[in-house]
């Protein structure tokens, strides 16, 4: 015994069974039709942010590559570290975009298609392109955040030097680093008349 719409009326029917089968192949030929689409958008995104002083200011794609990089006149003017800092951040604030730029492709592309799958590729998104950390100067308040100790001043009368190597368990002393065996210091070798 076969139930409504089982194998049975497949046989019964081979004309029906034809059609049905024509129109889930359109079905997912449409389907594939609009994921190409989406796809095709996707990958002309592209997000640009710029340094808040502007300084910096970068594009990047929906994959997060960058794609351009500008910068102002004032970049001359800027110690190396610091530029850095700022091209870092201002694209991490341009990839922080991606995502909701990519569910509105989804969005407009796919419909409420397969909430699943684009749930899992845009948390995958999220994780890869979270939101740009928040300004280091606003978190130095924070209670977390322990300030470095300052570094001890080198002892009076010259540079400060590294700690004597600890002897080895049952074995000789090993002389402190930049002093050769004898106590003659390679620096003052030169200076030593004897």
């Amino acid at each position: 015994m076969t139930s409504a719409g089982g194998l049975g009326d497949l046989i019964r029917d081979p004309d029906d069974a034809i059609r049905r089968m024509d129109e889930w192949a359109a079905g997912f030929a449409r389907k594939a039709e609009r994921y190409a689409a989406a796809q095709q958008e996707t990958e002309q995104l592209r997000l640009t942010a710029t340094s808040p002083d502007g300084t910096v200011k970068v594009t990047v794609g929906a994959d997060g590559v960058v794609s351009d990089l500008v910068f102002s006149s004032r970049t001359r003017t800027i110690p190396p570290e610091e530029l850095s800092r700022m091209v870092l951040e201002t694209m991490r604030k341009a990839q922080s975009g991606i995502t909701d730029r990519v569910a509105e492709v989804m969005g407009r592309s796919l419909g409420d298609e397969d909430p699943d799958t684009r749930a899992v590729m845009l948390d995958s998104l999220r994780n890869r392109f979270p939101d740009p950390d928040p300004d280091p100067a606003d978190q130095a308040d924070t209670p977390d955040e322990q300030p470095e100790p300052p570094a001890s001043p080198p002892p009076a009368g010259g540079a400060a030097r590294p700690p004597a190597t600890p002897p080895a368990p049952g074995g000789p002393a090993a002389p402190p680093p930049g002093r050769r065996p004898g106590g003659i210091d390679p620096d003052e070798q030169d200076n030593n008349p004897w």
